[in-house]
């Protein structure tokens, strides 16, 4: 599996709980890499960034996470547990797409939709899924256009549009499917007020192999209403909050010599800079 993109999600002083929380939810985890700022965890073999501080703002259902279930027995389990503290978005029942599904907000505010799909679907296990609500609804076809053309290996797998018995507009996305470095995204439109749209509560992160990859992601993600944050971080002209850093951040930052001045050079950054952190 390719995990050079996966989401981060903050979740001030409550990383240790949390992570311990999920692996215990989904099983087949374990921690990658753990620091005070940081836990990086892995369930069924994909990255998740926890981070410990940063941006204020809270989770949201804008971006949400469609968990794969192979059976209705493993989807309600995950419910059992994420039900703990949550709030149902959606109730746990059969719909017309799924024999067993249900959207969920777990006690940290983290939002889950709980898909029972069959064996055939040969999908990742947990796959965030954007929705566009707001000023942006109607947005999700050009958005998976254009996050499709910014990185490479990608593949937009399919856009269905709503039906005029949805009622929703019907050029508005009910469902779409793509894939960023063969890393699966889902996304959706909506015309009903949700109250709450994409912040930098849950963000993307992109690790690179080099500066070029660096400068391009950055240059076209910022692009056109897009801004720069600090420390590596984006917010392109959607909303969406991206990380894109360089793959060694990691071990620099563990440098027990160093690790402290990688750090403070990175602070004085927006867009990052290898040579500069590794110099550092």
């Amino acid at each position: 599996m390719n995990n050079s993109i996966y989401p981060c999600l903050t979740l001030r002083g409550k990383i240790a709980e949390a992570s311990d929380f999920y692996m215990q939810t989904f099983g087949e985890g374990r921690i990658a890499q753990t620091s005070p700022y940081v836990i990086q965890i892995e369930l069924s073999g994909q990255k998740f960034m926890l981070l410990n501080d940063g941006p204020t703002a809270l989770p949201n259902p804008s971006i949400s996470f469609m968990v794969m279930c192979r059976t209705p027995e493993e989807t309600e389990r995950y419910w059992n547990s994420l039900i703990e503290g949550g709030n149902v978005l959606m109730p746990l029942n059969n719909y017309d797409w799924s024999p067993k599904y249900g959207w969920i907000e777990d006690k940290y505010g983290v939002s889950w939709q709980l898909y029972t799909g069959t064996n055939e679907d040969n999908f990742q296990k947990f796959c965030p899924t954007l929705m566009f609500t707001g000023t942006r609804a109607g947005k999700a076809t050009e958005a998976v256009n254009f996050y499709a053309g910014v990185f490479p290996q990608s593949h937009i797998d399919g856009i269905m549009k709503y039906s005029e018995a949805d009622g929703e507009p019907v050029n508005f996305v009910k469902h779409a499917q793509f894939k960023l470095n063969d890393f699966m995204v889902m996304a959706m439109d909506s015309s009903s007020d949700q109250g709450s749209g994409f912040n930098d509560a849950i963000s993307i992160v992109a690790e690179c192999d080099t500066q070029a990859e660096i400068d391009q992601y950055w240059e076209q993600l910022t692009a056109n209403g897009g801004r720069e944050v600090a420390c590596g971080w984006l917010t392109d002209k959607y909303g969406i909050s991206w990380q894109i850093i360089p793959k060694i951040l990691g071990r620099l930052m563990s440098d027990r010599e160093r690790g402290q001045r990688v750090m403070t050079a990175l602070m004085q950054m927006k867009k990052l800079i290898i040579a500069d952190l590794e110099n550092a």
